[in-house]
């Protein structure tokens, strides 16, 4: 008995183990992201196809520890059973149509900041949680709680609020139209993330091989590149690739500075696409929209403090709203686990008298 727990009782510390390494990268990608992205935009920054492009564009350092987990498999296993890749083609095509899903709505979020302050722009992005919940309980059979029904709608209300503000905090040198359809694209962004990261839940379900955390990469590899090649399709059609020169030297913090934030923002993107799909593979969808919205506040006080952007009173509602709605989720998480753990004993407890009897 004890020989069957060791393995079982490593497996699930590894899990948690990166579900917390996990939660870190969708943190820093979520709350950084945003404000790379924004400070490109201020300071000159106009090209929003170069912009989504940079969301994604990355991928190529996800080889990096598919390399080291690859090198760690071929010291533990023997060669005939060792891949660099393990990804079939029912899994690749997957990861392919999210991965174009993604390039798109890399366009709309992208759009959406290019418009808005990052304080409302992340507001706004609360309102995915609500997309992921309905889009779950739809595509993956996600079971609810009183708390968390509670926690989606006081997010989504939140969200809402700031409907009511629509062009109280917009930019200088920005029409009321432009504002408008930036709030549009956002909530569209939002709408459209909300179906992926079921989607991605569901393709784990749906996969006919085992998913462990190296396969995890693979799909997050290929769902960027081809996000990455739909962004590029619209850079080619927009001319990007001839402007940005002459945008980076005309650029308000310099031309070096340009090529910094962009390759740092690829970077952090990319932190926030592994993290997101991360979480999913350690627990659900629906947790990793939480802890999308759970990090709203804290990318909200940072734009305040590095942007100088305004807090006014609708902002001040749905951030209250937002932390109501999280404090919700988590308690009865908390409230879930406790009422289970007497149940799981007893089910052990079961199983160990029935091969002790036998």
């Amino acid at each position: 008995m004890e020989v069957d727990k060791e393995p079982e009782s490593k497996s699930t510390t590894m899990r948690k183990a990166l579900l917390i390494i996990n939660c870190i990268l969708l943190s820093i990608g979520n709350c950084a992201g945003p404000l790379m992205m924004r400070l490109y935009f201020i300071h000159g920054g106009k090209r929003v196809w170069f912009s989504s492009w940079l969301e994604t564009g990355a991928f190529p350092i996800i080889l990096l520890p598919i390399a080291c987990a690859y090198s760690h498999r071929s010291r533990t296993q023997s060669s005939s059973q060792n891949k660099l890749f393990f990804m079939k083609p029912y899994l690749f095509i997957a990861s392919a149509v999210i991965g174009i899903l993604t390039g798109f709505d890399n366009y709309l979020y992208a759009y959406g900041v290019a418009r808005l302050p990052v304080s409302t722009s992340s507001l706004v992005i609360a309102s995915q949680l609500a997309f992921t919940a309905g889009f779950a309980f739809v595509l993956v059979k996600q079971k609810f709680t009183s708390y968390s029904i509670n926690a989606v709608f006081l997010l989504t209300i939140g969200a809402g609020v700031l409907a009511l503000h629509t062009s109280g905090d917009r930019p200088a040198n920005e029409s009321n139209r432009e504002y408008v359809l930036g709030f549009l694209m956002t909530v569209g962004a939002s709408a459209l993330y909300g179906f992926i990261l079921p989607l991605v839940e569901l393709t784990y379900k749906k996969a006919k091989q085992e998913i462990s955390y190296a396969l995890v990469m693979e799909v997050q590899m290929v769902m960027c590149l081809f996000a990455t090649g739909f962004c590029t399709i619209g850079m080619l059609l927009s001319n990007d690739f001839k402007v940005i020169p002459r945008e980076a030297r005309e650029y308000e913090l310099g031309e070096t500075n340009y090529y910094v934030i962009a390759i740092w923002t690829a970077i952090i993107w990319q932190c926030f696409f592994l993290g997101a799909i991360g979480v999913i593979f350690c627990a659900s969808s629906l947790l990793s929209g939480i802890i999308i919205a759970v990090l709203l506040p804290v990318t909200e006080v940072l734009a305040v403090i590095f942007y100088k952007e305004s807090f006014h009173s609708e902002k001040g509602v749905a951030l209250a709203l937002s932390l109501w709605g999280f404090l919700s989720y988590f308690y009865g998480e908390i409230k879930e686990s406790k009422k289970n753990k007497p149940d799981l004993q007893t089910e052990m407890a079961l199983v160990s008298d029935r091969q002790e009897s036998v």
